[in-house]
């Protein structure tokens, strides 16, 4: 399944989550955090930066992980990503969408 994100055709899931990372680039990822109705800042720019850097290294991502990880703690993860923060998180990143997610 095929999506215009910011003027390219972009591989997604049924769900909106990018297919392969590789079409990802930060044009993208303002795209898609238009859509969940967010302006990224710098801290929205490192918290996705340490998803990325936990999803090539196969890590799994959980709201409890991202709040130990010294990078954002859950009441400012709540704060930049106001609507379900992982899901929407991660999609703006442009990996999947994590298994502790519904």
């Amino acid at each position: 399944m095929e999506k215009i994100i910011s003027g390219k055709n972009i591989a997604v899931n049924e769900e909106g989550y990018l297919t392969d990372f590789s079409q990802w680039n930060k044009e993208i990822g303002e795209a898609l955090a238009k859509e969940a109705n967010i302006t990224l800042t710098p801290r929205h720019w490192e918290v996705l930066a340490y998803l990325q850097e936990s999803h090539k290294n196969e890590i799994p991502l959980s709201i409890r992980k991202v709040g130990k990880s010294g990078v954002v703690d859950i009441k400012e993860f709540y704060e930049l990503f106001p609507q379900g923060p992982l899901k929407t998180a991660t999609k703006i990143a442009g990996i999947p969408k994590p298994v502790s997610c519904i």
